[in-house]
C-alpha cells in the first residue's frame, strides 16, 4: 500500500488492520453489523475496510463530501453499529450512532494477531454500496464476498500479478473502488492511493501516475474525456486502462488509440447490483465512422442473457433486454424486499435453485 512518501508492506498492513479489528470488536462490533466509513481516500480507509471485514462485519462507504443529510439518512437506513471518521463530526449533526475518529494512538497497543472470533463464507456480506438516488430513494446494494472475488480473481479481463501497481482514485462510495482496492490486494500487487485534491488537478494527477509507475487504472468516461489530453504522455505506461460508467465517446477513444495507446484498453460495463463490471470489450482499433463501442462479453463467472418481454432468449439480430447472472449478482437491496423481489429474479437457465439474475 503506497501513498505519497508512505508505504506499507503486506505484513504491516495486516498488522494495522488486525489491531483496528480488535478495537472494533472491543467497541461492540459483531459479525453482520454494518460499519460506516466516513473517510477520505487514504491508507486509513483501506486499513479500515480490511479491519471491518476481519471483525466479521460489513463496511458501508460514504463520501465525506456528501451532504450531511445524506450521511445521516444512510447511517440510519443501514442501522450502523459504528461510524469511522477522519475527524469528529459537527456536533449539530447528532449522528444516531457512536463515531470513532481514527487517530487514536491506543490502537497501537492492541493485539496484532488475527481475530479468531468469527468465521465467514463467500455468501456473507462484504459491503453495502448505496446508489446515487438520482432516480429516487438511494438503494443499499448488498454485496457478498464471492462477488468481489469473482471481480478480481481469475476474472478473464484483467490478469493482475505482484508486479502491477493499481491506482485507487475513485470515490470510495462508488463501486469502481471495489476493483481498485481489492484487485491489487488479492493478487499480491501494489495499491497506490491517490487523494481527492490530486485527482482534481490534471497536471498533478498525471505527474503522480508517472512517479508512482501506475500500470493499471480505471477511469469514468467523464473524467477520461476531461483529462484525455493531459493523460496522453503517460498512457503508454499502462498495461490496462479500463473506462466505464457511461457510453464511451468514439472521438476520444480514437484519438488516444492513434496517438498514445495504452497496451490494453477496455470498455467496462455493469451496474452496482452486479459488482462493478459484468462485461468488458477490448478496443483495438476503430473504423472510420464508428458511432458506438460495444460493451463486449461477460467476464468470468458471469452470465448475460438477452430476453424478450416473456423472459425468453431473443434470436440473433433481435432486440432484447439485458439480464445479468452469475457470482457477481448482489443479494438484493437493504430494507427493500419489494424492490428486491422485482429486480432480483430467479435464474431459470442454470441448475441451481437459489441462482438470481
Amino acid at each position: 500500500l503506497v501513498y505519497e512518501d508512505q508505504s506499507l508492506t503486506y505484513a504491516q498492513l495486516n498488522t494495522q488492520a488486525n489491531r483496528l479489528a480488535h478495537h472494533l470488536i472491543d467497541q461492540g462490533v459483531r459479525p453482520d453489523d454494518n460499519v460506516v466509513t466516513l473517510l477520505e481516500r487514504s491508507p486509513v480507509l483501506v486499513i479500515a475496510e480490511l479491519a471491518i471485514l476481519k471483525a466479521g462485519a460489513t463496511y458501508v462507504p460514504l463520501d465525506p463530501q456528501s451532504l450531511s443529510t445524506r450521511q445521516y439518512w444512510t447511517i440510519t437506513d443501514c442501522a450502523a453499529r459504528l461510524v469511522l471518521a477522519d475527524t469528529a463530526p459537527d456536533p449539530d449533526l447528532e449522528f444516531p450512532v457512536p463515531v470513532l475518529v481514527l487517530n487514536d494512538e491506543t490502537i497501537e497497543t492492541l493485539p496484532s494477531a488475527e481475530p479468531t472470533s468469527c468465521h465467514r463464507n463467500s455468501d456473507d456480506l462484504a459491503y453495502v454500496m448505496y446508489t446515487s438516488g438520482s432516480t429516487g430513494t438511494p438503494k443499499g446494494v448488498l454485496v457478498p464476498h464471492r462477488a468481489i472475488s469473482r471481480l478480481v480473481v481469475n476474472s478473464g479481463f484483467a490478469a493482475l500479478d505482484a508486479d502491477d501497481r493499481v491506482a485507487f482514485a475513485a470515490n470510495p462510495a462508488f463501486d469502481a473502488s471495489t476493483f481498485e482496492v481489492w484487485a491489487p490486494l488479492l493478487n499480491g500487487g501494489t495499491l497506490v492511493v491517490i487523494d481527492r485534491d490530486t485527482v482534481r488537478s490534471p497536471s498533478t494527477f498525471v505527474d503522480t501516475l508517472q512517479l508512482a509507475q501506475i500500470d493499471v487504472m480505471w477511469l469514468t468516461v467523464g473524467l477520461f474525456n476531461e483529462f484525455a489530453d493531459a493523460l496522453a504522455p503517460m498512457l503508454h505506461q499502462l498495461k490496462t486502462l479500463i473506462i466505464g460508467g457511461d457510453v464511451l465517446d468514439p472521438i476520444f477513444i480514437d484519438r488516444i488509440l492513434n496517438d498514445h495507446p495504452p497496451q490494453r484498453l477496455l470498455n467496462g460495463y455493469g451496474p452496482t447490483e452486479t459488482t462493478t463490471f459484468a462485461t468488458t470489450f477490448v478496443v483495438h482499433t476503430l473504423t472510420e465512422g464508428t458511432t458506438r463501442i460495444p460493451i463486449g462479453r461477460p467476464i468470468a463467472n458471469t452470465r448475460i442473457y438477452l430476453l424478450d418481454a416473456y423472459g425468453q432468449p431473443v434470436p440473433l439480430g433481435a432486440v432484447g433486454e439485458i439480464y445479468i447472472g452469475g457470482a457477481g449478482v448482489a443479494r438484493g437491496y437493504l430494507n427493500r424486499p419489494d424492490l428486491t423481489a422485482e429486480r432480483f429474479l430467479a435464474d431459470p437457465f442454470v441448475d441451481k435453485p437459489d441462482a438470481k439474475m
